[in-house]
């Protein structure tokens, strides 16, 4: 049985989701940049954001006309996410989230916590048919994620912008950035954003571009303690992951040694750390879990796509490479057709062992740490530790 299958065909619920869409013909998922502009000087940020609006982001009506190219891909339409910079930087934030849900797509929004994230605007974007906002917590410590914000006072501001947003009626997501300086605050964190009440917890593993290029990433064998760290604690709130595909290749692996009642293989210092610092602070694994929220099998072009402020079209926001521009082609016929996004689509190409690997078509590595460490996108992911059988060095 192939990897795809058990994918799907294991248990009632998927272990990995490969979603009711041809990823070929249309993405799962759009981020939208609607602007660069943000208050904020995150030690991290990939857009190197700006104070002010570059003078040629998509105007109103060109906002418009993207949210209409979204829609015409017909059922099942993308999920659109508005993101920036700091969204709430354009005053029209409202208007179009309410013409992406009068279009019928679920219009989700990711701002910065800053003066301009008031209630009053929290609560059009709900009216206007916002389904779910995030916020950003780096650290478990004020200090921690204050330095990573360049803001004092910014996280004592994002845990009362959290409690806000749920108020007026909106699905919380927490999105934590991982980076060797904050790995050991996880399960603090984990404690704080299942007491926050978030929906789901959306972890990003740093991929060294803009100006998170001046922070430490994870070593692959951290990455991995991490990953399986993750799946641990899928019974405690849902898990998103960002730039760590292998997420689904351990939630294959876990289900398969559970299934063959094989032990998991001996894991590394973090993990144990990890593991010993999650019960100390919420007590063994409960006792009636949450089934776990399987992951999307979706990749940089492979179910995802991300649109900037100017309106230039890349695999993901960590990959830089412009496969064309909204304002002078079709985003359809880039999504569908754009040589790099079409050799997204093919992971039996890729170089090295993600191209043998058996996992790779729902996984497929980071393309952008492969771009990030090797100047290729279609190179295998450095950041992966594991070796298919089929790769011989």
């Amino acid at each position: 049985m192939s990897t795809t299958e058990q994918a799907t065909t294991t248990r009632t619920t998927p272990v990995v989701r490969m979603g009711h869409y041809d990823p070929h013909d249309r993405p799962f998922i759009v981020i939208w940049e609607v602007t660069r502009a943000c208050a904020l000087v995150c030690k991290h940020c990939r857009a190197d954001a700006q104070h002010r609006a570059h003078p040629d982001q998509l105007t109103t009506a060109q906002g418009v006309e993207l949210l209409d190219e979204i829609a015409a891909f017909g059922r099942p339409q993308p999920i659109v996410v508005l993101t920036g910079g700091d969204p709430f930087e354009r005053a029209d934030l409202t208007d179009l989230v309410r013409h992406g849900t009068n279009l019928g797509l679920a219009m989700s929004v990711s701002p910065s916590v800053t003066p301009k994230l008031t209630r009053e605007r929290v609560a059009a974007l709900h009216d206007a048919g916002g389904k779910a906002m995030s916020v950003s917590l780096d650290g478990a410590r004020a200090a921690t994620h204050d330095a990573f914000r360049g803001i004092d006072g910014t996280f004592a501001r994002t845990v009362e912008a959290a409690a806000m947003i749920m108020d007026e009626g909106f699905r919380l997501q927490v999105n934590t950035t991982i980076t060797r300086h904050n790995v050991r605050e996880l399960p603090l964190l984990l404690a704080d954003v299942i007491g926050m009440g978030a929906k789901m917890w959306y972890l990003f593993f740093l991929v060294p571009t803009g100006r998170g290029a001046q922070l430490s990433s994870l070593h692959p064998d951290e990455k991995e303690d991490v990953l399986h760290w993750l799946h641990d604690v899928s019974d405690r709130i849902a898990i998103k992951t960002t730039e760590a595909p292998q997420y689904r290749r351990v939630a294959l692996q876990r289900d398969a040694w559970r299934r063959d009642g094989v032990p998991m293989p001996q894991r590394g210092e973090l993990w144990h750390w990890l593991t010993a610092e999650t019960t100390r602070l919420l007590g063994a694994a409960p006792d009636r879990p949450r089934v776990p929220r399987a992951p999307m099998a979706v990749n940089s072009g492979n179910g995802f796509a991300f649109i900037d402020h100017i309106g230039d079209v890349y695999p993901s926001g960590f990959l830089p490479y412009v496969c064309g521009n909204v304002t002078r082609e079709s985003f359809r016929d880039i999504y569908r057709n754009a040589d790099m996004m079409r050799q997204l689509r093919r992971p039996d190409e890729f170089g090295g062992k993600c191209g043998v690997c058996e996992f790779n078509t729902v996984c497929g590595g980071s393309r952008s740490h492969a771009h990030a460490v090797t100047g290729d996108p279609l190179a295998a992911d450095p950041t992966c530790p594991y070796i298919p059988a089929g790769w011989a060095n």
